[in-house]
């Protein structure tokens, strides 16, 4: 069970748009048990497929640090049918990447959302036409206003891709609100789910404001995509990039699972 589980998950499954691109169809491996059960170990609450404990990629127990978000991922492998279909399971393709990657470099991942603070999507507006000028003030202005009260930091903006510096004050005082402490399995994984928000959106301060309870999932997606959909509304929408849009969804639906569970 162990090598299949490895077979599925090592290689993440491609998004819609890369298959398409690549002229693949996924090679799915038939499901090869019955019960899926979550139990409370040393090392969390852990998953077992018929008795038998799951490990990561790496080899790692695959456990939650919360029974509710242990009984989340086994209804992934509940709700699998006669193929097990891993782009169908996006909580555990986080606690994969969360076990296995964030727990044991949390300092690189925290500094990888700290690039993303200091170019933030939500700094960049676009000088014409007012309809989206509007469009992203009403979106990222009353995010900026929440870091100002939140996190005492004031950013400043600029227009088009320009880049512009940020103060040193405003950046430091939002990485405090980053996770890191690596003593807390909880912790850890906030910091995965707010690094996986913050590469879907582009934005760390869109992803810190989910963290902190700011902005809902949905709230956070439609911020983030502002330009995209006005785009979409003036040109309309093309069908491939929707699936893969709908796949970057599911993840980002599953980092907010996980900010929720904890």
């Amino acid at each position: 069970m162990l090598d299949i589980f490895d077979e599925l998950f090592r290689n993440e499954p491609l998004d819609p748009t890369e298959a398409a691109r690549r002229g693949m169809r996924p090679q799915l491996r038939r499901r090869f048990y019955e019960q899926v059960t979550v139990a409370e170990e040393a090392g969390g609450f852990a998953l077992a497929l018929d008795g038998r404990p799951v490990k990561t990629p790496a080899r790692r127990a695959l456990a939650a640090p919360s029974w509710q978000l242990g009984e989340a991922l086994a209804e992934e492998w509940r709700a699998q049918g006669e193929h097990i279909d891993p782009s169908v399971m996006p909580l555990t393709r986080l606690a994969n990447s969360t076990i296995d990657g964030v727990a044991d470099a949390p300092d690189k991942v925290a500094a990888d959302v700290e690039k993303y603070l200091a170019s933030d999507l939500i700094f960049y507006r676009a000088a014409s036409p007012p309809g989206l000028v509007a469009r992203q003030q009403a979106a990222w202005d009353p995010l900026l206003a929440w870091a100002r009260e939140a996190f005492g930091a004031r950013f400043v903006l600029g227009e088009g891709v320009t880049f512009v510096d940020q103060p040193a004050g405003a950046l430091a005082a939002a990485r405090q609100a980053i996770p890191r402490d690596r003593t807390s399995p909880k912790d850890m994984w906030r910091l995965g789910a707010l690094h996986s928000i913050t590469t879907l959106t582009g934005s760390a301060l869109i992803a810190l404001a989910v963290l902190h309870g700011r902005l809902s999932v949905a709230e956070a997606w439609v911020a983030a995509h502002v330009d995209e959909d006005w785009n979409m509304q003036l040109w309309g929408r093309d069908e491939l990039a929707l699936d893969r849009r709908a796949f970057r969804f599911a993840e980002m639906q599953a980092a907010g699972r996980v900010l929720e569970l904890l």
